[in-house]
């Protein structure tokens, strides 16, 4: 079973796009996530911890995020969660990272301008060669 979250945050590198030797475009980033509440008894905002995430994003969604999104962006991430531990040498961690099903940028916090993009239909589709505005 695969948990799926929701997240905000903050893009906090520039994201990495690239096509692979087989055609596969990924792109990556990494995200802040940090809660706040108000604090009545301060009478003032308060910030939690900040937790940090790798998301990655393929196909359709990573060509179009590598377009659309950029370092200090604010993002809502929809996505699978999975952490893996890791060691190298002599040194061991965990990561924690979010294959994205959905990206886009949290109009909370600002406008954007949204614009649809053409995209082939994949061959074993019926109709087989149209191209499909989505």
């Amino acid at each position: 079973m695969t948990d799926q979250l929701t997240l905000t945050g903050l893009i906090a590198t520039t994201p990495r796009h690239i096509v692979t030797s087989e055609g596969l475009a990924i792109t990556s980033f990494r995200l802040a996530s940090q809660q706040r509440w108000f604090d009545r008894k301060v009478g003032r905002w308060s910030d939690g911890e900040t937790n940090w995430y790798t998301v990655t994003a393929f196909r359709d969604l990573a060509v179009n995020a590598s377009q659309s999104l950029h370092k200090g962006d604010r993002v809502v991430t929809v996505g699978r969660l999975k952490v893996r531990d890791w060691s190298n040498d002599d040194r061991s961690g965990t990561s924690v990272e979010i294959e994205a099903d959905s990206l886009g940028h949290d109009l909370y916090w600002g406008v954007t301008d949204y614009t649809k993009v053409a995209r082939t239909i994949l061959e074993d589709d019926p109709e087989e060669g149209e191209e499909e505005e989505l």
